[in-house]
């Protein structure tokens, strides 16, 4: 629907534009052959325009791509070049008898004379681009603060119970030192991931070696559950200082531990995260459970996938492939 809106006021603003200039020429008079040179020049104008619009801009309107923008443009003044002489100079002239410029000028004055024609539609598709772009930043920006407001008002509801939570596991800790260091040690990994969850940074973002660590507390903690017949591969590569948005990569780990199967020593769970050059690539596989599945929660997904819009708009790649036997998810974070 939102496409459909596009084009419908697309299509209007172009015959708002085409009737008010039309219109004046048919009222002041004109002769045939100027009606369709204009004819001719606004059709090529219009195809500009939709190059720029549609792929030089969305494209190569970004940090880095600057030759490639320059090329781009290029490239467009040439297909307005080659497509102006291609009608005005080879297809009148065999329809109606009659062309455009003298035969006298030369190429490099036919070039130079078409660039001028060519930088009007360069510049304006760029302008409704960048305002598109603005309008949708702007919404963007909208519902991140709605989200924001609702995610301090639930925390706000529910922030006794966790600390409460936190502080009473603390507690259990020490009770069952004596008691069991197998007990104890899985009341400390519970409780490291509860205080994890309860930290807070202004801009929702944590060190990545952070969250690694909150994967492998999590990690061991389902091991103490299924030992000694629990099989995950977990592998880390070019982990820095990078920062990355909290909790954004465990829905994938929990996933597979849930859907998954983690006993069998010739599949196992295989997790691989690797950084290079600012660039994350998360992997989590797993052999598919065929057991009877807990339909109580499915939502985790979901709002990964709202999560990554919001935080990493045009800046991820989720690639999710299931052949029956081996679920694989992967992410593409660029940090």
């Amino acid at each position: 629907m939102k496409t459909v809106k596009i084009i419908s006021i697309h299509i209007v603003c172009w015959l708002l534009i085409l009737g008010y200039f039309y219109g004046g020429v048919l009222i002041s008079g004109t002769t045939f052959n100027k009606i369709a040179f204009n004819v001719s020049m606004n059709f090529i104008q219009l195809i500009e325009f939709y190059i720029c619009y549609l792929w030089v801009y969305p494209r190569f309107l970004k940090k880095n791509t600057v030759p490639q923008l320059i090329g781009g443009i290029l490239f467009t003044m040439a297909v307005f070049i080659s497509l102006r002489y291609l009608i005005e100079e080879v297809l009148y002239l065999k329809w109606f008898g009659f062309h455009n410029y003298d035969s006298r000028v030369t190429a490099w004055e036919y070039i130079s004379d078409n660039i001028y024609w060519t930088i009007a539609f360069i510049v304006v598709p760029a302008a409704v681009y960048g305002i598109e772009q603005s309008f949708k930043s702007e919404q963007v920006n909208r519902k991140l603060k709605e989200e924001v407001v609702k995610a301090e008002l639930s925390f706000l509801k529910s922030q006794i119970n966790p600390h409460f939570l936190y502080n009473t596991l603390n507690y259990v800790y020490s009770l069952a030192i004596p008691v069991s260091d197998q007990l104890a040690n899985a009341v400390l990994r519970l409780s490291d991931l509860m205080r994890y969850t309860l930290n807070d940074s202004p801009d929702g973002k944590v060190i990545l070696s952070k969250e690694v660590e909150y994967l492998e507390s999590y990690i061991a903690l389902f091991k103490m559950r299924f030992e000694p017949k629990f099989y995950v591969d977990f592998i880390t590569e070019g982990i820095t200082d990078q920062k990355i948005a909290s909790l954004i990569l465990i829905p994938f780990v929990e996933n597979a531990f849930k859907h998954g199967v983690v006993n069998d020593e010739a599949q196992p769970v295989r997790i691989k995260l690797k950084v290079h050059n600012k660039r994350l690539s998360f992997e989590v596989s797993n052999k598919i459970s065929h057991a009877q599945k807990d339909h109580s929660s499915g939502v985790g997904m979901v709002n990964i996938h709202r999560r990554l819009d919001l935080i990493y708009p045009e800046k991820h790649e989720l690639l999710i492939s299931n052949n029956g036997n081996t679920y694989k998810s992967t992410l593409i974070l660029n940090l």
